[in-house]
């Protein structure tokens, strides 16, 4: 049995590259971008207007000029204008080209415009003002964003500025999720008094639409040989499998049997943690099960196995297979999430433990408070929370005001 750290280490060595692929730019929301993004041009393009309101040539008001004659109105879209007199103005519009042998903006909140003539009401006037100079915020080639960088609403709006209609990004991985046991019904049948509805697979489902990944779902029942011929196929067919169930030492738990019987390398079964111990995790590739080279012998399968209970599927995903997908297409890992814990708490086990939290932020501070459950069958516990602290296995009592790693899974 290894230590948590020893564990998460182990699977990000495992990482793996999936591929660059383009997409249009409105379908890479929260995908990771796979190339950089430099202005087409600079950025504004022209001298812009930024205000709606009149533009003037600045020394004729420095001169005592305060009234303007109005020659025309400048709109946002149209070819540029040119004032034909300094001692005229000329209407202009947010978002508008400057006009030409003008260069200043004077909003309408401080002019008064009657008869065809626009008479300022300030005296605060200065040469420039409301004018977003050419070239100002990027120029022509700036890089606007980095690859690997996950993109947002913000980048969005970027591509689309910069006219990227289609955009390189890190291709997701063909995952499919496995349950296993025969008490598994599914959502829309009426269980018996000795059943249970599916619910590990679609809350991992859930995990990974998060992530952007549309995984495939599929239950097999406690047959030996049927689970032996389902997963070889699995195997060849996808980048990873995510398992719930059949890990432990149950007479029925054949999976740890099966993936050694087909070859698939065990790197580590068993983690020092609560909930969560029996975790099962391992790989195979490049070469399939028959020794046959996977396709273009480039193909690996990545296993990740969790336990049957609904709280260590969750925090097992969140905890390892969140990471190890991030790392896989270019993201760092990192945990920048902490807690502080809001009450005293004692758990006696040599074991990392995962502790339920509700969430609540102080004054920029985030209070994690425990939320009692009944163990890591309670399924119905993890709506009252909203995240996990991890508690390290070298101490027992964990005392109120103590920061410890946080494992978010609700945003505010």
């Amino acid at each position: 049995m290894i230590t948590v750290e020893k564990a998460l280490e182990i699977i990000l060595a495992e990482s793996q590259d999936f591929g660059v692929e383009k997409i249009p730019f409105m379908e890479s929301l929260g995908r990771v971008l796979k190339e950089d993004i430099g202005a087409d041009r600079d950025f504004p393009p022209f001298d812009r207007v930024s205000m709606d309101g009149i533009a003037i040539y600045y020394d004729t008001y420095k001169k005592g000029d305060i009234t303007f004659p109005i020659e025309s109105i400048q709109a946002a879209g149209a070819e540029q204008l040119s004032l034909k007199s300094q001692q005229n103005c000329i209407e202009v519009m947010t978002g508008a080209v400057v006009p030409k042998n003008v260069d200043t903006v004077i909003p309408y909140e401080l002019v008064e415009i009657k008869d065809g003539k626009a008479e300022l009401s300030t005296d605060t006037i200065k040469q420039g003002q409301n004018i977003h100079r050419k070239g100002l915020d990027r120029k022509q080639d700036d890089l606007l964003i980095k690859q690997n960088t996950i993109i947002s609403s913000a980048e969005i709006g970027v591509l689309a500025t910069v006219g990227k209609a289609t955009v390189k990004v890190a291709k997701q991985p063909k995952v499919m999720i496995v349950s296993t046991g025969d008490e598994l019904i599914e959502v829309d049948k009426i269980p018996l008094n000795h059943q249970i509805r599916r619910s590990n697979v679609y809350t991992l489902v859930a995990l990974l639409q998060e992530l952007k990944i549309q995984a495939d779902t599929a239950h097999i029942n406690d047959d030996k040989a049927i689970l032996k011929q389902k997963i070889e196929g699995y195997l060849l067919d996808y980048d990873v499998l995510l398992f719930s169930g059949a890990v432990s030492k149950g007479k029925f738990d054949f999976l740890p049997e099966i993936l050694e019987e087909l070859g698939v390398k065990k790197q580590f079964h068993k983690v020092k943690q609560r909930p969560g111990k029996p975790f099962w995790f391992g790989a195979i590739g490049p070469f399939s099960i028959n020794d046959m080279k996977i396709g273009n012998g480039n193909h690996k399968t990545t296993i990740f196995a969790f336990p049957g209970n609904p709280v260590s599927t969750f925090v097992g995903c969140l905890k390892y297979f969140y990471p190890w997908f991030r790392k896989s297409i270019g993201i760092e890992y990192k945990n920048l999430d902490y807690a502080i814990l809001s009450e005293d708490f004692t758990f006696q086990p040599a074991l990392t433990y995962f502790l339920q939290v509700r969430l609540q932020n102080e004054n920029g501070r985030i209070i994690g408070t425990p939320v009692k459950g009944k163990g890591s069958g309670d399924l119905a516990n993890l709506a009252d929370a909203d995240g996990f602290l991890e508690l390290p296995a070298d101490k027992t009592e964990f005392r109120k005001g103590e920061t410890f790693p946080l494992i978010r899974y609700r945003q505010y």
